[in-house]
Parts: C-alpha cells; sequence; structure tokens
C-alpha cells in the first residue's frame, strides 16, 4: 500500500498495536505500520507467556483478572487452538524472603488466587528443588502458559476480517501533525489519519520525538532466556513455571525441554536484542544453585526487551499536549497476559467512551493508565510541511 487517509493509523504491529486495531477495525477505517518484514518480531515473539492474575502492580492484576475471560474463553472463530495450557506458577523463597512472601501472600487479590505451601511441599511438586534452600513457598494453581503465536494471529486475524490493513517494512522515517491530521512518511508513502496509536513497544518514546512531543521515560530491558535439558529420570511436564520471590531466576517446562532465565532487566536501547554469555551463564548458576539440576549443554538461547514505564504499569492515554495522539506502550513484562483487556480499554479510550462495566469490575481505572502522569507540561509541536 501507497500510503492514504484513514481514521485511526496504528504504529506498531505487535500485540499491543494488532490487538487494538482489531478492536478498532469493526467501526473505524484503520491502517497498521510495521518496521519489521513480519508482525510482532521483537518483544511478542520472543515472549515466554503466563497467564497470571497475581504478576505485577495492582493495576496490572486488575487488567490480568479483566483478561481471565477471554484466554479461557474466547470467542468464537477468534482461534482454531486453545489460547491456554494449564501449568499453574510457583513462587519461593528462602528464610530471608520469607516476610516478603507473606506480605504479597496476604494481599486480598493475591490471596484469592494462591495458596501458601511448605518447602517440602514446593519439592513434592517440583523435585529437582533443593529441600534446604526453599521453606515456604506461594502457589498459584490457575495459572496458564499462553499460545502467543495463536493469540497474535487471532487479533491480526480479527483485524483483516474487519477491513483493517497491516503494512510491513513501513518504518516511521517522519511524523508531524499537519492541520487536522497526524501525517506519517515511510519512504515515498504517506499515510494521513486525525488519530495516531503509538503501540511501537521499545520504540514508543523515539516516534514520540518525531512527532515533536517529550518522552515519557519508557525504558526498554533485555531479558534472557535459554533451553536446557531436563534432569534424568524426571516427568517435568506438569511442572509449574516456579519462580524466585524477589526474580532472581525462573524456570518452567516447554515442549519437553527446561527454559531457564536469570530475569535480567539489563537497559538497552532498542535494538534487536541478542542474549549475552554472562546473562546465560547467570542463569544457569541460579537455576543450579537452587535446584539439583545440572545443566550440561545450552539447547537455545535468545532474548528480547521488555519496556517499562517508570511506575512499570502501561500506558494507555491520549498525550495531554497533542491532540490525536495516543500512547499504548510500557506493557513491560505483562503484554500478553493484559492484551485483551488492555486492548479493550485501549479503544474505548480512543473513542472517548467509558470503560465497560467488565473492565471497572476488575478494578481496571483509566487514571492508573493515563500518559499526564508523567508529563503534564506542555511541548510544543514541530509542525512539519
Amino acid at each position: 500500500m501507497s500510503g492514504g487517509e484513514f481514521d485511526i493509523l496504528v504504529i506498531g504491529a505487535g500485540i499491543a498495536g494488532s490487538s487494538v486495531a482489531a478492536h478498532l477495525a469493526q467501526d473505524h477505517r484503520v491502517v497498521v505500520l510495521e518496521r519489521e518484514e513480519q508482525p510482532g518480531y521483537h518483544s511478542t515473539g520472543r515472549s515466554a507467556a503466563l497467564f497470571s492474575e497475581i504478576y505485577g502492580a495492582e493495576p496490572v492484576r486488575a487488567l490480568s483478572r479483566a483478561s481471565r475471560n477471554f484466554f479461557f474463553t474466547p470467542q468464537q472463530g477468534f482461534t482454531d487452538a486453545p489460547l491456554i495450557r494449564p501449568r499453574g506458577s510457583l513462587y519461593l523463597a528462602t528464610a530471608e524472603q520469607r516476610q516478603s512472601l507473606e506480605e504479597f501472600a496476604a494481599l486480598p487479590d493475591v490471596a484469592a488466587q494462591t495458596r501458601r505451601i511448605s518447602g517440602a511441599e514446593a519439592h513434592q511438586i517440583c523435585p529437582m528443588l533443593r529441600t534446604e534452600r526453599i521453606v515456604t513457598a506461594l502457589l498459584e494453581p490457575e495459572a496458564a502458559d499462553v499460545d502467543v503465536h495463536a493469540l497474535h494471529s487471532g487479533y491480526l486475524r480479527l483485524l483483516r476480517q474487519r477491513g483493517g490493513t497491516v503494512c510491513t517494512n513501513r518504518p516511521v522515517e517522519r511524523l508531524w501533525r499537519e492541520g487536522e491530521l497526524w501525517m506519517v512518511q515511510s519512504g515515498e508513502s504517506t499515510w494521513r489519519a486525525p488519530i495516531v496509536v503509538n503501540a511501537a513497544g521499545a520504540w514508543a518514546d523515539e516516534i514520540a520525538k518525531e512527532a515533536g512531543l517529550g518522552a515519557l521515560g519508557l525504558q526498554p530491558h533485555r531479558r534472557t532466556a535459554l533451553l536446557v535439558d531436563p534432569p534424568d529420570n524426571m516427568d517435568i511436564d506438569s511442572w509449574p513455571l516456579t519462580i524466585d520471590f524477589d526474580e532472581q531466576f525462573y524456570f518452567k517446562p516447554t515442549s519437553g525441554l527446561l527454559m531457564l532465565s536469570p530475569a535480567d532487566e539489563t537497559e538497552s536501547e532498542p535494538c534487536d536484542a541478542q542474549p549475552e554469555d554472562w546473562d546465560v551463564a547467570v542463569a544457569v548458576d541460579r537455576v543450579e544453585a537452587a535446584t539439583t539440576l545440572s545443566v550440561k549443554r545450552i539447547r537455545r538461547k535468545w532474548a528480547g526487551l521488555r519496556t517499562f514505564a517508570p511506575d512499570r504499569v502501561p500506558v494507555a492515554g491520549y498525550d495531554p499536549d497533542a491532540p490525536g495522539f495516543f500512547w499504548l506502550a510500557g506493557q513491560g513484562g505483562y503484554g500478553i497476559q493484559t492484551c485483551p483487556a488492555l486492548s479493550l480499554a485501549a479503544a474505548t479510550l480512543i473513542e472517548r467512551r467509558p470503560l465497560p462495566t467488565s473492565l471497572t469490575a476488575a478494578g481496571v481505572n483509566a487514571r492508573d493508565l493515563a500518559p499526564e502522569r508523567f508529563r503534564t507540561t506542555t511541548v510544543a509541536l514541530r509542525e512539519r510541511v
């Protein structure tokens, strides 16, 4: 496609951009511009996604609660495969971490989804844990693996069925406001729309700067993962995602292997993230210290970017300094588990309607997501003609 005029222009075809665009395409002419050859190349395609109602800050947990029904009972025709597979999550605590885990477990919404277990019970669930190290644990039985490909593909299919358009290999080279329209140039083509949605992931602050706006302080962080062989003579398929309470490591079964991560959060520029040997070694060291696992070889290793807002809560709302510029960014490590509710919230806010009761009943509040919580001073727009 060589440009054109639309009602809404979405920058980024990852899970954030594709999901909000699918909602909006029902009643609007929507185009999605993606810088890469395929949607979801960076963060979405590298996510080790788990649906958990206790992971993240309270506004994130509210979005996750509001997303539950979609994951467990998706709308007819959305996907041919189940979106989730039962997994469970298991938070481990040493003697030093016990009090922090107990305080977290006492939060009402966390208590409703979990149960405290002893270190011995945790060892029964995951027999490679070192019993001398783990004194207590928190089990979330209904946490579930998410089929990220099925979820992302479902939104892209729904978007196209509703008449939306996805244009790949279209990096934003210029972005400016002309009259009542936002103008986006990529190559020789220009797209125009009164509303632009900044769902550019790690590049979201860069997109805002290109539009002449101030950054929100979104920071990409590199997260490393690797696949290793499981312990001999152990059936790992039913093991939960197992995570150190201070998030120093986690591991979970996947396709007969164990995925390990040091849960690293190394600050990064927006880029095609690659794993560092040091982070891979740290993952192995931390997991071996907490378990009887002995890693003989690395089957595969990769890295992805998780982009956080300063308060680690996603941003969804119109910029206070720029008419028609909507932020949908900063999902951090919660983008997959929250996307059904966050995309619905964003689409509703873009249309300037109140949030539906399905969201507010779960505790979702538009004020928690609004970009003005970071920036309230007016920034002059650069008018480029």
